[in-house]
């Protein structure tokens, strides 16, 4: 099992691949860095999410990268947008204005490993932990902003709520902030989209998929692995989401109570 554990000039960037960031539990989730190629302490802009950091865009969401392009070509201009990830930021567009970017593959997805329990109380707490450490590297300021769109947008309100004391900003887009109101039960009515969300756009980037998963067009290594796990593997390392969390969000779960 190998990570891709490696430095890189790219694009005018300096890339650091799969850094390792372990939790106060043990696991390693893994990150990857962007920031200006030249010494200095930089603000940051992170997200942590389960969609993959190293996924393009299009590989997964094709049509709406294409109608995004078509109606709104200032987002695909000036950038090579070989680094563009779901509802994250650009790395090309925010790095040259002297940040740096981090991305955290969310544990049990992507590059990271663990036990995929989607905006529960230990991703909340593994977010905060990934706060403290971007703000003690040496190529951060300490100063930590997070952005991103709906899920990436509400785990800040999450994150925000333990009051990281590095967290200077947080840019919510389209995110929900009473699970119960926002999400699971609109107006008291159950709402079906985690019923396709779930298995649609979160189970084919867990970790683990490995070889049977996506390739990475940002420099060819798997997007979910580097292990490959079996499928009964694999469900053993992820909490139902649809099933256990949305048709019970109240009668389950204490954290969300």
């Amino acid at each position: 099992m190998e990570y891709r554990e490696v430095s890189e000039i790219r694009d005018g960037m300096r890339i650091d691949w799969d850094v390792p960031v372990e939790m106060e539990d043990g696991l390693v989730l893994r990150a990857d860095v962007y920031r200006p190629n030249e010494d200095g302490r930089f603000p940051v802009i992170m997200t942590y999410g389960p969609y993959g950091k190293w996924l393009h865009f299009e590989d997964l969401y094709s049509d709406q990268w294409l109608r995004m392009c078509a109606e709104h070509p200032d987002v695909p201009a000036d950038s090579s947008n070989k680094y563009q990830n779901w509802e994250v930021v650009d790395p090309e567009k925010w790095v040259p204005d002297g940040y740096a970017v981090v991305r955290v593959d969310s544990r049990g997805a992507g590059r990271s490993p663990g036990v995929l329990d989607l905006w529960s109380l230990r991703e909340t707490q593994d977010f905060y932990y990934c706060i403290e450490w971007a703000a003690g590297q040496p190529w951060s300021n300490g100063k930590i902003g997070l952005n991103g769109i709906s899920y990436y947008a509400m785990n800040q309100w999450q994150a925000a709520a333990l009051q990281p004391p590095h967290l200077v900003a947080i840019c919510v887009w389209e995110g929900a902030a009473d699970y119960y109101r926002d999400m699971s039960h609109h107006g008291g009515i159950y709402c079906t989209f985690a019923d396709t969300w779930f298995p649609k756009q979160v189970i084919p980037l867990q970790y683990g998929k490995g070889t049977k998963g996506y390739r990475s067009r940002m420099h060819g290594d798997w997007v979910c692995g580097p292990e490959t796990l079996t499928e009964e593997e694999l469900g053993a390392k992820r909490r139902d989401f649809a099933a256990d969390c949305f048709a019970n969000a109240l009668a389950s779960d204490e954290y969300w109570r």
